[in-house]
C-alpha cells in the first residue's frame, strides 16, 4: 500500500474506491507519503489535458466559476467551506484533493457540474482532478463565509486578514531563485483537507510537494481574524544536495514609489503590493530594508543566526498614498514570518527583479540555511505565518513609516525620512536625537533631523554623495546617546 500512496493517493493509480475510501490519515500520512516520493526518481506533474481545455484563452478560463451551491462541507452547518479551481491552459498541474474525516481519507473526485463550463467545447467524463482550492469562512461578518486563503499554481498560496484585499502571496518552498542556471518550482501534488469541527475557529490542510530537488510535506493550521494565522510544519527531504533553498518564501510586487519612481508616468503617487522587508534579528535588532524596481537583477543577503522574524511589508496604509480606487493598494496585507524553534544559521535573503509593469512580482524574500540539506536527509521547519496590516506586537523601536528620494545639488542624491511610533513617541519635541547615517561608498552630507510638528514623530535628511559608484549601501538610525531609539533603515542605491 505505501507505494500505491506514494503514487498520488488518486483514483487513477488503479485503487478500488472502496479501499481508497476506507484509507486510514494520521499525521504522519503525508510526511510518510513525501519520504517515500524522494527515495524514487522525480515525475513531473501531471499536465495532459483535454485540448478544449489546454488552448483555452486567458480570458476563456477566467469564465470558468465555480458553483457555490457546490461547496465542500456546503449547508453541513460548519464554520468553513471549500471551494475548487478547474484545470486549464493557465493552470494546467493536475492536483488531487481529498476530504479526511473520523481518522480515514477519501478522495474528491472532480464532477464538471460543479462548474460554469459555457465557453469550454463539450468534453468527456475523464477525471481531471483539481487546480487547487480555496477556504471560505467568517471573516469580516459572523453572518458571511468570505474568501480566506487559495492555494493555486506551483507551491503559492495567498491569504487575508480582517478588511484586507489580496496581495503578496507566500510558497511552501522555493528553490534556486534567482539562480543563474535557472529556478525551480516545486508544487503541491495533492492536498489533505481536514473537516471542520462545528464552533472551530482554525482548520487544517496538508499538502504534498514535489520537485526534482525535493519532496516535502506542508501542514497549515489556518485561524482567520483580524491577523489570519497560518502555522505551518514542513518536512523538507532532499532528492540531491540544496545549497539555496527557500523556507517561508514570500513573493511580491513593487513598482514605483517616492523613494524610487525610476521614471515612471503614471497618475498615482504609488504601486506596490509591498514596500519594505522588515526583519528581527536573533540579536534583537530591527531591520527596515526599503525594496527596489532596479535597473538590473539585484539580490541581498542578511546574516543571521535563530532570526526571531522577517517579513515583506505594506506600511502605507492610507488610499492618499496610492490614488488607485481600483487596485486598492493600500489594503493589501503584509506577511509576516515568526519562526518557531531555533533555525540555526543562515540568511534572509531579498531579491529585487526588474519589471514594467504591475502584474508580474518582481521581489521575493526567504530565509536561506547557512549549511546545504543533504539528499537523504530530513528537516523540519516550522513557523507561523501573520497575513495582517502590519507584524504582531506594538514596536518597541519607531519605524521608518516613509522614505523619499530626489536629485540633491552637485550630483548629490537627496534622501528624505520620517519615522514615529515606538521610543520615539516618549520624545519631547525639543529633544536632540542623534542621526547615525553612514556608506560603505561615496559621501553623506548635510545630515539633519528634526521634528515633525505637522504629522508627528521626527523627519531626518542627508545627501549622498556617489562620486564613482555604481552600487552603494546606505544606513540610518535615530538614537539618544548611545540608545537606539528606531529600527535601522538600509537601503541598497544604485546607479
Amino acid at each position: 500500500m505505501a507505494g500505491a500512496l506514494a503514487a498520488g493517493l488518486a483514483p487513477r493509480v488503479g485503487l478500488q474506491a472502496a479501499e481508497l475510501d476506507a484509507l486510514p490519515f494520521d499525521g504522519q500520512t503525508v510526511r510518510t507519503l513525501a519520504r517515500s516520493l524522494a527515495g524514487a526518481a522525480f515525475q513531473p506533474p501531471d499536465t495532459k489535458l483535454p485540448d478544449a481545455l489546454a488552448k483555452l484563452t486567458y480570458d476563456a478560463y477566467r469564465t470558468i466559476r465555480f458553483d457555490p451551491a457546490q461547496s465542500l462541507w456546503h449547508g453541513a452547518g460548519l464554520p468553513f467551506e471549500a471551494q475548487f479551481f478547474h484545470r486549464g491552459s493557465l493552470y494546467a498541474n493536475r492536483m488531487d484533493l481529498f476530504e479526511v474525516a473520523d481518522g480515514h481519507a477519501r478522495p474528491l473526485r472532480y464532477r464538471p457540474e460543479q462548474f460554469d463550463l459555457r465557453a469550454v467545447p463539450r468534453m468527456g467524463d475523464e477525471d481531471l482532478g483539481y487546480a487547487g482550492f480555496r477556504l471560505h469562512g467568517a471573516i469580516n461578518r459572523v453572518d458571511t463565509a468570505d474568501e480566506i486563503a487559495v492555494f493555486l499554481g506551483a507551491s503559492y498560496f495567498r491569504a487575508v486578514g480582517k478588511g484586507l484585499l489580496y496581495g503578496l502571496s507566500s510558497r511552501g518552498l522555493s528553490i534556486k531563485t534567482a539562480d543563474p542556471g535557472g529556478e525551480e518550482f516545486p508544487a503541491f501534488k495533492a492536498f489533505w483537507l481536514e473537516r471542520p469541527q462545528p464552533g472551530a475557529r482554525s482548520i487544517v490542510v496538508t499538502g504534498l510537494l514535489d520537485s526534482p530537488g525535493a519532496a516535502a510535506a506542508a501542514r497549515f493550521s489556518i485561524r482567520p481574524g483580524e491577523d489570519t494565522v497560518f502555522d505551518v510544519e514542513l518536512t523538507l527531504f532532499p532528492r540531491e544536495d540544496l545549497a539555496q533553498a527557500g523556507i517561508a518564501t514570500a513573493t511580491s510586487m513593487f513598482l514605483f514609489n517616492a523613494l524610487d519612481r525610476g521614471g515612471a508616468d503614471d497618475y498615482r503617487r504609488a504601486v506596490h503590493d509591498s514596500n519594505g522587508l522588515a526583519m528581527l534579528t536573533g540579536r534583537g535588532e530591527a531591520l527596515w530594508r526599503p525594496v527596489a524596481n532596479p535597473q538590473t537583477l539585484q539580490v541581498s543577503q542578511f546574516v543571521d543566526a535563530s532570526p526571531r522574524g522577517f517579513g515583506l511589508m505594506q506600511r502605507t496604509r492610507s488610499l492618499r498614498d496610492f490614488e488607485d480606487l481600483e487596485a486598492r493598494y493600500d489594503k493589501r496585507p503584509s506577511l509576516w514570518v515568526e519562526p518557531i524553534g531555533d533555525w540555526g544559521e543562515g540568511v534572509v535573503q531579498l531579491v529585487e527583479i526588474p519589471t514594467k509593469d504591475e502584474v508580474h512580482d518582481n521581489i521575493v524574500a526567504f530565509w536561506r540555511p547557512k549549511q546545504p540539506l543533504l539528499a537523504g536527509s530530513e528537516h523540519g521547519f516550522t513557523y507561523r505565518l501573520h497575513w495582517a496590516a502590519d507584524a504582531p506586537g506594538a514596536p518597541a523601536l519607531g519605524r521608518f513609516t516613509a522614505s523619499r528620494s530626489g536629485a540633491g545639488p552637485d550630483g548629490a542624491r537627496l534622501f528624505v525620512l520620517d519615522a514615529a511610533g515606538g521610543a520615539l513617541d516618549a520624545l519631547t519635541p525639543d529633544a536632540q536625537p542623534r542621526l547615525a547615517v553612514s556608506t560603505d561608498r561615496g559621501k553623506i552630507q548635510n545630515a539633519a533631523v528634526r521634528a515633525n510638528p505637522e504629522e508627528g514623530g521626527w523627519r531626518i535628511g542627508f545627501e549622498l554623495l556617489p562620486e564613482d559608484a555604481k552600487a552603494v549601501e546606505l544606513r540610518a538610525q535615530l538614537l539618544l546617546g548611545d540608545a537606539p531609539l528606531t529600527e535601522t533603515w538600509m537601503l541598497r542605491w544604485t546607479a
